[in-house]
């Protein structure tokens, strides 16, 4: 077996090209990295059995006889930073990705690399960015090497959207595991690998993974070193049918050593053992902290040490932007007009009877009858279409199927205030009331199929009649609406879809419900966003978790949700991180003189709001008996419809019945001691702890090393005048690149990974967010490295022609003695105490030699300042060769010069390593980085005083 003597960091030469050599785990083999490749560009071999010897290599020097102008040096120094994908800073993952972060998304980061294992809590608020947050994590720890593989566990409707997400923002491709696509995965795998080793990512399909016998296959093959991540974890946390999840999670946090990462928007739903289920997978001893109020303060601080929990209004005050939109939220009333208005009244005083009749009759059980009939009024409520199907399939029960459909009542009671469900495949029906054949039924069902249409509906009328005038308002500011309408019932969305399209005939509509796979539903949502003036009307498939802002910037409420959190949820798909728009709109659409819309808008909905204005943040409805949920129901019902003013009566006013008046109150000072609670907790959870700020300079060192969204969006557009590239800036600082202009080698490179139009026009935008229909272009996109890679093997192939060049000699007004910047790539190894891996990274370095006689080395800022500057005149070609020779020579005499510069850069990065170390407690093990000499010198650029000829 051949003995391989280089060290990870050399620059060697086999089959024929140069390669830079990383370290291998792998006995007998070596690691090849291309030459100015990305992670992805890496071979393995085995030297013993290669025709050619693995031999050191030497980088080629710069050409003198073939310099470049000013603007093609830059181009190249900004191609080879762009092209530096492991960064020689303490943040080695963002070179890596496809976002960047804004400084309060760091913070669950930071917590995490203090941790070991990492046992992490992320509640953020609806919209902030968790996905962001937690891929970040995950993206540094894979670059450390202190984790191999990770697994997603999400509900079976995001594993799509997470596929995309780990693809689009980290440069991950995961493995999409569910039910239909397991065995063709599974054939996939090699007989001497694991799955999940084949599959390092993966995301799995809670609904899928949740059964015996696929969670023992999960746990067999998953083994202990996987991170595990859990998205809407608080699904997995309470009683039901997910006490399968939870056991397959609990026994995945039994060991000790796992990572593990939760996300949640809604960690306390008011259900405290639910809250102890879930952060008992943080640490067992967190179960006891049923009642946060009661625990011992070291304990609630030790939980705050795994929680983060963070209010839109609290990241506001963190350093940097933070891209949010402003929600403006209206209401939008109708009345309960002619037939409707009718139809409706003798349906609520048929639900008043029955549920009378059945609690005289039946007592407690028959009691529950007001909760049957409370849900066949919200069908009534919804649409003529809703009504008709809660009329029709509801005949002939029986009565043994009638004694079923309570006993369901009773245990699903917390459904009729739309209660979080354990998946929102289904769309929520109407529970099973009993309803009889009889002649007073008959004519309701005649009645309600007599109904149909704007004319017979006042509700749709309204909702015409506001989209009509949002658009008109919209058009006026010069922006577009684009609506997601929100129903309960699948018969509604149906109907709802089918008149708007009757109205708006010049926008596309479309309807997403349960009836849809997740797949099919993402499709339809993606291809709807496409249109110029789209509407999308869902059911609540689409209100938990689905991101929307792409295409979307309104919410209507057409059926007023009882738990405000599902509106938070709603709302939360289009106001969230990664919004075009400066300005969301939110409509809450109900019947001024409906009971059941009164009672869910002004008991519940009003109250949620006012402790969101004072908080910041939704506290859910509070738990409370049967007998006080009972009362409330009878109160909604009870009420007649009024006639003449508009019915909005004040917060938990209008109740004359003294049981219905004291159940009320109940529940809001049950709710008021809920908020009590919540900001108490808020105050235990601050994070005080962890401070952006603190390893601000070392994050923006990396950043500037790497090169920025203004460095990407300069390279981008110089590239595009140097190869004469259709490139179109547009008014708003967006442009659009013309793909078939590109050079042929770099338009097969990208045309297959870029969505264009017909002409092949690529519409981008180098700001975050993008604006509708542009793709934003960060330093780790396919395009800019394909661009930076093209540029770069061009300037260093020894044949190629490239626009950017490797030298060249210049005149200058900045400089008072002849001045050499040296373009330098080094290479580093990165070593941690008691670790034998060892990491490769490496940074690009612009530096500064004044003068030859007694030189003078140019600090950072400086040697920029110089880079800014412009040549003021031109030069003779046989002197510009000269001064390049001229400096080429110093370089070889005095290379002593610049290996002491790259030891010192090691040196300072050492201690940068160490300060984020210290500013998170990581475990105080020192960093050592080696350069690996000697540098690679890419370019040499003279800058001659003015006049000296």
């Amino acid at each position: 077996m051949a003995k391989v003597e280089f060290n990870p960091g050399t620059l060697v030469k086999v089959r024929g090209r140069e390669w830079v050599l990383e370290s291998c785990d792998i006995e007998g083999c070596v690691k090849l990295r291309s030459l100015g490749g990305t992670d992805g560009d890496v071979q393995i071999l085995m030297p013993s059995i290669e025709d050619t010897e693995l031999e050191s290599a030497t980088f080629p020097l710069p050409d003198s006889t073939k310099p470049g102008s000013y603007s093609s040096a830059l181009l190249l120094r900004n191609a080879l930073r762009l092209k530096l994908t492991n960064a020689a800073g303490p943040f080695r993952s963002l070179g890596h990705v496809a976002v960047e972060p804004r400084s309060y998304q760091l913070v669950p980061l930071l917590m995490a690399l203090k941790q070991n294992p990492v046992r992490l809590l992320i509640a953020d608020d609806v919209g902030i960015g968790k996905t962001i947050e937690a891929g970040l994590i995950v993206k540094e720890l894979l670059e450390r090497g202190e984790v191999t593989k990770f697994i997603v566990l999400c509900p079976p409707h995001l594993v799509e959207q997470w596929v995309e997400e780990l693809r689009e923002h980290f440069n991950i491709e995961a493995a999409s595991v569910t039910a239909r696509s397991i065995k063709s995965l599974e054939k996939e795998v090699p007989a001497t690998e694991t799955f999940f080793d084949h599959y390092p990512a993966s995301v799995i399909s809670l609904d899928y993974i949740k059964a015996d016998e696929h969670s023992q296959w999960f746990k067999n093959h998953a083994g202990d070193d996987a991170m595990i991540i859990v998205d809407e974890a608080h699904t997995c946390c309470v009683g039901g049918g997910r006490q399968l999840r939870f056991n397959l999670l609990k026994s995945l946090a039994d060991d000790k050593k796992r990572n593990m990462l939760l996300l949640t928007a809604t960690p306390h739903s008011g259900d405290e053992n639910a809250f102890g289920n879930l952060i008992s997978l943080l640490n067992p001893k967190f179960a006891e902290l049923n009642s946060l109020e009661e625990a011992k303060d070291d304990i609630r601080k030790e939980l705050a040490e795994h929680l983060v929990q963070r209010r839109r209004k609290d990241i506001v005050n963190y350093p940097g932007k933070t891209s949010f939109p402003e929600r403006m939220v209206t209401e939008v009333t109708y009345k309960l007009t002619g037939k409707w208005g009718d139809f409706f009244e003798d349906v609520r005083k048929y639900c008043v009877k029955i549920a009378q009749d059945s609690e005289r009759e039946k007592g407690y059980k028959g009691r529950m009858m007001w909760y049957a009939t409370l849900a066949l009024l919200r069908c009534i409520s919804s649409s003529p279409a809703a009504a008709r199907s809660a009329l029709t399939t509801r005949l002939g029960n029986t009565e043994e199927q009638n004694e079923q459909n309570l006993d369901l009542l009773e245990q699903s009671i917390n459904d009729t205030y739309d209660g979080i469900g354990d998946e929102l495949n289904e769309d929520e029906q109407l529970m099973e009331p009993v309803l009889e054949e009889s002649s007073e039924l008959q004519k309701l069902i005649e009645k309600a199929n007599a109904l149909s249409g704007k004319d017979d509906d006042p509700k749709l009328l309204c909702l015409i009649k506001h989209i009509a005038e949002m658009y008109k308002e919209r058009q006026k500011k010069g922006s577009v609406y684009r609506p997601v309408i929100f129903c309960k019932y699948i018969a509604t969305a149906h109907y709802v879809a089918e008149e708007l399209q009757k109205e708006f005939s010049t926008s596309a509509v479309s309807f997403v419900t349960g009836e849809y796979t997740s797949d099919q539903r993402q499709d339809i949502v993606t291809e709807l966003a496409k249109n110029e003036n789209p509407i999308l009307v869902a059911t609540d498939c689409l209100s938990e978790g689905i991101n929307l802002q792409e295409g979307f910037n309104a919410v209507i409420h057409y059926d007023l949700a009882w738990n405000p959190t599902r509106h938070e949820q709603r709302e939360g798909r289009v106001d969230r991180f990664g919004q075009q728009c400066s300005k969301v709109w939110c409509s809450m659409l109900y019947g001024s003189d409906n009971p059941v819309d009164g009672f869910i808008f002004n008991v519940i909905l009003r109250k949620a709001r006012t402790i969101k204005d004072n908080l910041g943040v939704l506290v859910p409805v509070p738990e409370d008996d049967a007998s006080v949920r009972v009362a409330i129901v009878k109160a909604a019902l009870m009420k007649e419809r009024t006639s003449g003013a508009d019915n909005e009566p004040s917060l938990f006013d209008g109740f004359s019945d003294e049981e219905l008046g004291l159940a009320v109150k109940e529940v809001e000072t049950k709710w008021n001691k809920l908020l009590e609670k919540e900001k108490a907790n808020r105050t235990v959870f601050a994070q005080r702890a962890m401070h952006p700020e603190d390893v601000a300079p070392e994050w923006e060192k990396t950043k500037k090393a790497l090169g920025d969204a203004k460095d990407v969006e300069r390279f981008f557009t110089e590239t595009s005048k140097r190869l004469n590239i259709g490139l179109e800036g547009q008014d708003d600082g967006a442009y659009v690149l013309n793909v078939p202009t590109l050079p042929v080698e770099l338009r097969k490179q990208i045309a297959p990974i870029v969505k264009t139009n017909k002409a092949g026009l690529y519409k981008i935008s180098f700001e975050y967010p993008p604006k509708q229909g542009y793709t934003f272009l960060q330093r780790s996109n396919p395009v800019v490295t394909n661009f930076a890679s093209y540029l770069l093997e061009g300037a260093l192939s020894p044949n190629a022609k490239s626009p950017a060049a490797r030298c060249g000699t210049y005149l200058s007004d900045k400089v008072t003695e002849l001045t050499t910047i040296y373009l330098l790539r080094i290479r580093y190894q990165i070593k941690t105490t008691g670790s034998k891996k060892i990491l490769m990274a490496e940074e690009s370095v612009a530096l500064g030699i004044q003068g030859r006689s007694n030189p003078k080395v140019i600090a950072d800022d400086d040697v920029e300042k110089l880079l800014d500057g412009k040549p003021t005149g031109n030069l003779a070609p046989e002197k510009i060769s000269e001064a390049v020779n001229e400096s080429i020579d110093y370089y070889n005499s005095n290379k002593n010069v610049f290996e002491k510069i790259a030891k010192e850069r090691s040196e300072q990065l050492a201690l940068d390593h160490t300060s984020v170390r210290k500013a998170t407690n990581i475990d105080q093990k020192s960093v050592k980085v080696e350069a690996c000499l000697p540098c690679d010198l890419i370019g040499v650029y003279v800058l001659l005083p003015d006049g000296d000829l």
